[in-house]
């Protein structure tokens, strides 16, 4: 049978996943079948010398002088190549990774949070951003929803930060928690209370008192490479102390989860249970913290998302000092900068973050931000979009001193103002420039009248009554009741100003014309081509 795993490896006829069995008749019906002959595998044999040591063997082994001399020295070259394996790492970062387990009091209400987001996945169906990417929650809940005052338990991991007991985890797996109980590696149990919870980031701090002497680790100072091996350790399904291994897949994941999401993407199988554990690299450092998994089916497909070590040390050391976050409010509505609008602004790159609307009061209205400024740097650091403005932002503290390059009108600004603290009612407004908006005019497909006309509008711009669904418009999600505060820069009142302003646009061979729209209680700008002919 080692003929046929060679052959399978080698044939670009099966696919990577499938099974290769030890013996014929435990080949699963599903696997593809492919009869290899022996000159085919003396080809494949004939291209590395470990291929050949492969090949070489049969039910009464091989012997060194049946291997050529060229084929033990690829064998040896390759052998050196290859990592000798996991072991000691594992052997030295496993004793700090615990198993976390956690009771909760349930009074009804957070029953159905669990249930809602805990799903396995079976139904195919999903409401929220969440739902699509399924929490490992781990949490054991009885078939239908729970009665009210049912003690909930759940698992979850996590890993020792500090010799004197402070672990990290995520708040989802301890969110609402009772009582907090940790099993260490080598099966001792400990209570745990929680120090401090950051729902934006999920990310929580926990502590064992009594002991001063924990194993504990590091995260890494520097973020990983795409590629680069990574080691999860953790509590999937309650089963304690696994490892996988896999590779960083990619970096900078934004998945819908949060306003600072900056995910880093990982293919080592992680599964419910392993949330809060720790990714690390191969020194030992902790890269990131095991969140969320891309399940269609509730169990690892090989997308994994962690909480990033830099954001994870900002956080855990607030909640470590504090007990809470803080973060730095800037005071903008802000929308990516896409390609249209770019275009319009006359702008070479669509980057940066486009400010629809101020908001009264804050730091920015103080220091003159307006509407339809685009924010290129902070502190000197380019703004790709409005969510890396947002993540930037958030990671300073409150009082501190920014500096803003600003363009405006096709010139560029330079202001500097203090952050102000983010209030705990508001979320950070980094939409994605994927405007719903919606109408006849020349060039739009929109039908407009003054706004002071239609009841509900309010008093200024221009209402869309009607859109054609074939027009540019409503490609670009124009809906009935939007209202049109100003094109090309220009405020306008009545569908005579925006036919003037598009006129004034198409005359100046601008492709595009940005408009300012505001939407239920939203304000964004919108780039519409404009179309000739």
């Amino acid at each position: 049978m080692c003929v046929l795993h060679i052959g399978a490896k080698g044939n670009p006829g099966l696919n990577h996943g499938d099974a290769i069995m030890d013996h014929q008749s435990n080949i699963p019906p599903h696997a593809p079948r492919k009869i290899l002959k022996p000159r085919r595998l003396a080809l494949l044999a004939s291209v590395t010398g470990l291929s050949m040591a492969v090949l070489l063997v049969g039910p009464g082994g091989y012997r060194p002088s049946n291997l050529p001399s060229w084929g033990a020295s690829a064998q040896a070259a390759e052998m050196t190549q290859n990592p000798a394996g996991f072991g000691d790492l594992v052997a030295r970062v496993k004793p700090a990774v615990i198993s976390v387990r956690v009771k909760i009091d349930d009074n009804g209400d957070n029953a159905a949070i669990l249930q809602r987001n805990d799903q396995d996945g079976d139904s195919g169906q999903s409401t929220t951003p969440f739902d699509q990417f399924s929490r490992q929650f781990g949490f054991r809940i009885p078939n239908g929803m729970p009665e009210r005052h049912q003690v909930i338990t759940g698992e979850g991991s996590g890993f020792f930060i500090s010799p004197d007991g402070y672990a990290v985890t995520n708040n989802h797996v301890v969110d609402h928690a009772k009582s907090v109980q940790v099993t260490a590696d080598d099966g001792t149990i400990y209570t745990a209370k929680v120090v401090g919870t950051d729902k934006k980031t999920d990310l929580a701090l926990i502590k064992v008192d009594g002991k001063k002497d924990f194993s504990y680790v590091k995260f890494a100072d520097q973020p990983p490479r795409v590629g680069d091996w990574v080691v999860a350790v953790g509590n999937p399904f309650g089963l304690g102390g696994t490892v996988t291994a896999g590779i960083v897949s990619a970096r900078g994941r934004d998945i819908g989860a949060g306003p600072y999401d900056d995910y880093v993407q990982i293919d080592a199988p992680i599964n419910k249970g392993n949330s809060g554990g720790p990714a690390f690299d191969m020194n030992g450092n902790v890269i990131g913290v095991n969140t969320v998994i891309f399940s269609p089916s509730g169990g690892s497909v090989g997308i994994g998302f962690d909480i990033p070590a830099g954001t994870a040390k900002l956080v855990v050391a607030q909640l470590k000092d504090k007990g809470y976050v803080t973060r730095g409010w800037l005071g903008v509505q802000v929308q990516a900068v896409t390609a249209d609008i770019a275009s319009s602004l006359g702008m070479k790159q669509a980057r940066g973050a486009l400010v629809d609307n101020p908001q009264d009061n804050s730091p920015a209205a103080k220091a003159g931000i307006e509407a339809g400024d685009v924010i290129t740097a902070v502190n000197g650091a380019p703004v790709k979009d409005s969510r890396d403005l947002a993540r930037n932002i958030s990671m300073m503290s409150p009082g501190n001193s920014v500096k803003l390059d600003v363009l405006r009108n096709g010139e560029a600004k330079s202001m500097t103002l203090t952050l102000g603290e983010m209030p705990n009612d508001r979320q950070a407004n980094a939409e994605d420039g994927q405007s719903k908006t919606a109408a006849e005019t020349p060039h739009l497909g929109l039908r407009l009248a003054p706004a002071s006309e239609v009841e509900g509008s309010g008093q200024r711009g221009v209402v869309v009554t009607a859109v054609d669904p074939e027009g540019p418009a409503a490609e670009h999600g124009f809906q009935a009741g939007d209202v049109i505060l100003d094109v090309g820069g220009k405020a306008v009142a009545n569908p005579g100003d925006v036919r003037a302003a598009l006129k004034e646009a198409d005359a100046k061979g601008t492709h595009s014309v940005l408009m300012r729209v505001k939407t239920a209680d939203a304000t964004r700008f919108v780039a519409i081509p404009l179309a000739r002919g």
